[in-house]
């Protein structure tokens, strides 16, 4: 048994946030219907690196435990098709923007919902359905640039710094996931559903919640630190002999710890300058360059070994390979294989750990339109039917 047995999702949505939002609902058990355009299909899959086989990477991480179908929902037998597939599903997730957008397609949200009561419609957006800027077109730097968070990333002295990693559209596709399931436990209360109107930008700003609240307290902007932090010292990377670490002391328990591994005595680890974390904050400049120092004088391993024997929050700075094979990392079933098309595929596991209804993993990545004359079908269209859509470029 998985937790969303049962639950069907139709899945309107192309990219990273939607996806990446009813991928997890699949891993969780859900039925997830993959409305894709005739021909080409989500754009992801003409993104990023290619495998021999023509398989984009982009599509891939975000799109196993579905079904495709193709469909041309801009045409009014495409539509009728997709208010057919509506009547069995309890979850609709859709990317389209704009309001003027979703109403060319038969999509308005006050209609839908008045056909479809208990349906749960998500509807996810660069900026939301209100607002003064509803409908402007966004993808994920645009809201990590207009959220702020790239203001804060990068060198103190040099250029703001676009995180290297889908942000805005990954937080925005698992607050949506958190929206659903919310609304669904609603509506087993109520027997209604309602709309879910998300937003990059209203999913990355939330990021800034420390920042954001600093600064309501304060008043003050916050400057940009590079790898410091601008509440707790030293919360930071070191270089050690060989290699560069992190090493977080947050506690004053840590701190004492901290100064006895590194030979740190009295005259350091209880000066009034160094001995509180206001302290050491107010005090950065002068403490860092004495770490800095101690901390070149041992290979990584050793400070490491030293620093989590004392349960002092350390890391080596691990590049890609070195996580995806990490013993602990690998033990705990992070990385999957699923069956694909003759070979296996390997992908990152879903996070989410139930251990009663654990994640499963029943599909792989559809190929474009896979499982089309298998949906038509399931909702009572004749195969010559389905051969004449497909004939008039419906499906």
């Amino acid at each position: 048994m998985t937790a969303l047995d049962g639950l069907r999702v139709l899945d309107v949505s192309e990219a990273l946030a939607g996806p990446y939002c009813t991928m997890f609902l699949g891993d969780l058990g859900a039925d997830v219907i993959k409305v894709e355009r005739v021909g080409s299909g989500d754009n992801s899959r003409m993104w990023g690196v290619r495998t021999e086989q023509g398989e984009c990477g982009y599509f891939l991480a975000a799109n196993r435990n579905k079904r495709s179908i193709t469909l041309d929902i801009r045409t009014l037998r495409g539509q009728d098709v997709l208010r057919a597939l509506l009547e069995t599903s309890d979850v609709l997730v859709c990317n389209i923007p704009g309001l003027d957008g979703l109403r060319r397609v038969g999509l308005d949200p006050q209609h839908v919902l008045e056909r479809f009561p208990r349906l749960v419609y998500c509807t996810i957006s660069g900026y939301g359905h209100t607002g003064p800027y509803e409908g402007r077109r966004s993808y994920d730097l645009t809201a990590q640039a207009e959220s702020g968070t790239i203001s804060l990333t990068g060198d103190p002295n040099g250029e703001p710094v676009r995180y290297p990693v889908p942000l805005a559209d990954i937080v925005t596709g698992l607050h949506s996931v958190i929206a659903i399931l919310s609304a669904l436990l609603a509506r087993d209360k109520t027997g209604r559903g309602q709309l879910i109107d998300s937003s990059l930008l209203d999913s990355q700003t939330a990021w800034l919640a420390l920042t954001a609240t600093d600064y309501f307290l304060m008043g003050t902007p916050p400057s940009r630190l590079g790898n410091l932090h601008p509440s707790i010292v030293p919360y930071q990377p070191f270089c050690a002999k060989d290699k560069r670490i992190v090493i977080a002391v947050g506690t004053p328990r840590h701190w004492h710890d901290f100064c006895r591994i590194v030979g740190f005595g009295p005259d350091v680890r209880d000066s009034p300058r160094f001995m509180t974390n206001e302290g050491r904050i107010v005090n950065r400049d002068e403490l860092i360059p004495l770490i800095a120092k101690i901390l070149r004088t041992r290979d990584a391993e050793c400070w490491l070994s030293l620093l989590q024997e004392a349960q002092i929050p350390c890391a080596p700075i691990n590049s890609i390979p070195d996580i995806l094979s990490d013993p602990h990392y690998v033990a705990r079933g992070n990385i999957i294989e699923v069956p694909y098309h003759g070979r296996e595929l390997q992908l990152l596991a879903s996070p989410l750990r139930l251990v009663g209804t654990p994640p499963s993993y029943r599909l792989p990545p559809p190929l474009l339109g896979e499982h089309t004359d298998e949906i038509l079908a399931s909702i009572g269209l004749h195969p010559t039917e389905i051969a004449s859509m497909h004939k008039e470029g419906i499906v």
